[in-house]
């Protein structure tokens, strides 16, 4: 043992939940510390018994102490485990995607052993999005093993808004949208950060644009690609509505499902011109060339609260509604009261695809919450389905569960 490596001891219950490969150490659970640590150190647990428990990444600035890399038996964490581990999160996805869908997670944070780190691939660009200061010391290394073995045209930087205050203390100075690597073939002006222009990516045979350098998450919203595939099948000879639109996937979709028209509603109006420009993209398919594209700015509780229109297939999918577990309860109401609203605006045998990406609502609580609304209508209803999260995006523990999706199907 490395006389000067950092040792932690934790509590009995953290012991506990770290031998049940949970991948979060907390500050509170932290009993001992031989000294102080600094952000990407490997740090050592050891249970009660002064025995080997797991290693992690150390953040002092994190409420969540210590991401787990490892637990078990002793290894040593060097240049081939890195690049084992990154080849078991690339094998998980060789076979989930063919040449029609360019745009998909490579890696998938905690679920995918690589803790507060995600991964996204467009097209010939990959995106790298850190969530703990930790990975900052280690990027020139994580950058020359993506080279290696995954060729790309740029790698791209995001960062959480919670740590680029200390990215940009740091030396080299490391900064939200930062251009990592661009090959010389990738030196083109699409690609120009300072343009600001978007990378254009496919899905399912569609094509749509990710603004890579600013955009939310990495610069689209990936994990709901199967539910826009089920959208499409549901969309034909239907007025749609897609509530909270951004930059207007679901609405594609059902265009190219011969949606009559298709109505984006956003608050945002640079989503909404997202939205035009993924239809302009698309526009070599018949039927979204003949799809009625609309696009209405407004806030989208008080739209639906106050239109008079009519649709006859509602895609209600909000931004998350509980970011703490403080605005749990508060948020079961506001998805049954956006809901209630959205059942108001289904014509007869009209189709609700209620979608929830809050972490702090379970998914039988979000269910819950929609089933509810339905039966205040007093309309006849069925449940179609209900979908969780896709292969590109495994939930490997509790916190990690998010994505949620609930198909209900009105007779009156």
């Amino acid at each position: 043992m490395i006389q000067n490596t950092l040792r932690l001891r934790i509590t009995k219950a953290a012991e506990t939940a770290v031998r049940s490969c949970h991948p979060w150490l907390f500050s509170d659970s932290v009993q001992e510390i031989n000294r102080a640590g600094q952000a990407g150190e490997l740090a050592v647990i050891y249970d009660r018994k002064d025995k080997f428990l797991a290693v992690g990444l150390f953040d002092p600035d994190s409420p969540i102490r210590v991401r787990i890399l490892h637990a078990g038996k002793p290894l040593t964490i060097d240049a081939a485990w890195w690049q084992a581990h990154l080849e078991q999160a690339l094998a998980r996805r060789r076979t989930l995607f063919d040449s029609q869908t360019t745009g998909y997670r490579l890696i998938h944070g905690e679920s995918d052993g690589w803790p507060g780190l995600v991964l996204d691939r467009y097209d010939a660009t990959l995106v790298l999005k850190l969530y703990t200061a930790a990975w900052l010391p280690r990027l020139d290394e994580i950058v020359a093993l993506l080279k290696a073995k995954l060729p790309c045209e740029q790698i791209v930087l995001r960062l959480s808004r919670n740590i680029q205050p200390a990215a940009e203390r740091r030396s080299p100075t490391r900064l939200d949208g930062e251009l990592l690597f661009l090959s010389p073939a990738g030196a083109e002006p699409r690609l120009d950060k300072e343009t600001g222009a978007p990378v254009i990516f496919s899905e399912s045979g569609l094509r749509f644009e990710a603004d890579v350098w600013r955009g939310q998450k990495t610069g689209f919203f990936l994990d709901q690609r199967e539910n826009r595939r089920l959208v499409e099948t549901l969309a034909r000879g239907r007025r749609v509505l897609n509530a909270f639109s951004f930059s207007g996937g679901f609405s594609v979709y059902a265009a190219r499902g011969w949606a009559v028209t298709v109505t984006d509603l956003d608050l945002s109006a640079h989503a909404l011109a997202s939205a035009k420009r993924n239809f302009a993209l698309n526009q070599d398919f018949s039927t979204v060339a003949t799809c009625r594209h609309e696009t209405v700015q407004a806030d989208a509780f008080a739209w639906l609260e106050k239109s008079p229109a009519k649709f006859d297939l509602v895609v209600l999918d909000p931004p998350t509604l509980a970011k703490r577990a403080t605005e749990r309860a508060g948020a079961i109401r506001a998805y049954e009261r956006l809901n209630t609203l959205g059942i108001h605006r289904l014509a007869r045998d009209g189709i609700l695809v209620a979608g929830s990406c809050s972490a702090q609502v379970s998914a039988a609580e979000f269910f819950d919450a929609v089933r509810r609304a339905a039966l205040k209508s007093g309309r006849k209803f069925s449940e179609l389905n209900t979908t969780r999260h896709p292969p590109d995006h495994p939930a490997g523990f509790k916190e990690a569960e998010y994505l949620k999706m609930i198909y209900l199907g009105f007779k009156t």
